[in-house]
């Protein structure tokens, strides 16, 4: 099992979940966060004071997969991310230990594979 995480532009978040849910990865966790990176440094005017912005607006995805989704979830990340221009983002994969599905106790491969409970499931 394998955590990718990516970190990309938030004005590609859309992009990247329709890349995933067309790579058929259902389970992700998604959050805003600052970096810095390769970007240039931007210099704004705020309240009529020149401030130097040195963090930029990220949005990061963390993919929890069997090692089968691995490549699938490092393609789907990187082609909804990509516009070819410094600041793209970056994906990380760090091995998983362990993992639990809260409401069945399932571990570890079980946890981290989609459940399809079917239409009954909705009612």
């Amino acid at each position: 099992m394998k955590l990718v995480i990516g970190i990309v532009r938030p004005e590609k978040a859309n992009d990247v979940l329709e890349a995933l849910y067309r790579a058929h990865i259902r389970g992700f966790s998604l959050m805003r966060v600052q970096g810095h990176g390769g970007e240039t440094e931007r210099v704004e005017t705020y309240r009529g004071t020149t401030v130097k912005m040195a963090l930029a607006e990220k949005v990061r995805f963390e993919v929890a997969v069997s090692d089968e989704f691995v490549q699938s979830a490092i393609d789907a990340l990187c082609d909804g991310a990509r516009t070819g221009e410094v600041g793209d983002g970056k994906v990380f994969v760090v091995d998983l230990e362990h993992a639990v599905r809260i409401r069945t106790g399932e571990a570890d491969l079980f946890a981290v594979t989609p459940v399809d409970d079917g239409p009954e499931a909705a009612t």
